[in-house]
């Protein structure tokens, strides 16, 4: 089975070509989608650049977006252009190391599961940058926990497969990072076979390039009891 990775990126060409490095070495039948989302720092020149020289042993496809949409307006642009079995997310910095795409995709190839996720917080050994950013992903994951009556440990984290058809099956609209939530309720709420996979992360400051705020946060929380209500007059 093809796994596509999706990676959404913005200004990441100092983290993006070692990201590229570490998936080649993965031992999957794999395609990678690059949604540059607007860069400036000559991320794009590089891709293309990337693509043309072939410096990469697998398919890559790069997509740009004329002006910056966001996380989620990048990745519902590369979700649309996969064409692989399974789907999993990887963002361009090095927070995440791509030696766990096989793990948690695998329940996903074996039928298992229809969604997992690499959680940070089934092991002790995450290291966040600012206490306050794990205690603003643990309020948004209780929120959905307690909304939509799910057993998830981390809502926002970058590492989600789905099976293909499922991943065009959510009907995603969110433009930033509220993307996450609306996957994860969603997720939840349409109970599809979900599982987590333990994951070590080592986050990146806000001088190297952190872009999630606390506003971010509150538009997730928005986002939740957005789809809650929508969700007891219909669906979602």
């Amino acid at each position: 089975m093809k796994t596509s990775i999706v990676i959404p990126s913005y200004n990441e060409i100092k983290t993006l070509p070692e990201i590229l490095k570490r998936i080649a070495a993965l031992a999957i039948d794999k395609e990678v989608l690059v949604v540059d989302d607007g860069s400036v720092d000559g991320t794009r020149e590089w891709l293309d650049k990337a693509a043309a020289e072939r410096l990469f042993p697998f398919d890559l496809k790069v997509i740009k977006h004329a002006v910056n949409k966001g996380k989620g307006g990048a990745l519902r642009t590369g979700f649309e252009a996969a064409a692989g079995d399974i789907v999993i997310i990887q963002d361009a910095d090095l927070e995440y190391d791509p030696k766990y795409i096989p793990e948690i995709v695998k329940p996903v190839a074996e039928g298992v599961c229809d969604v997992v996720y690499g959680s940070r917080l089934l092991t002790g050994d995450a290291k966040p940058y600012n206490i306050v950013y794990l205690w603003g992903n643990q309020f948004l994951t209780f929120l959905i926990d307690l909304l939509f009556f799910a057993k998830i440990t981390d809502s926002y984290t970058c590492y989600k497969a789905f099976s293909a058809p499922v991943v065009r099956s959510l009907g995603l609209v969110s433009d930033g990072f509220e993307i996450e939530a609306e996957i994860s309720c969603k997720v939840a709420f349409r109970k599809y076979r979900f599982s987590e996979v333990p994951i070590v992360y080592a986050s990146r400051s806000r001088q190297e390039g952190k872009k999630i705020n606390y506003k971010d946060a509150v538009k997730g929380m928005l986002k939740i009891l957005g789809l809650r209500l929508k969700s007891l007059f219909g669906g979602i």
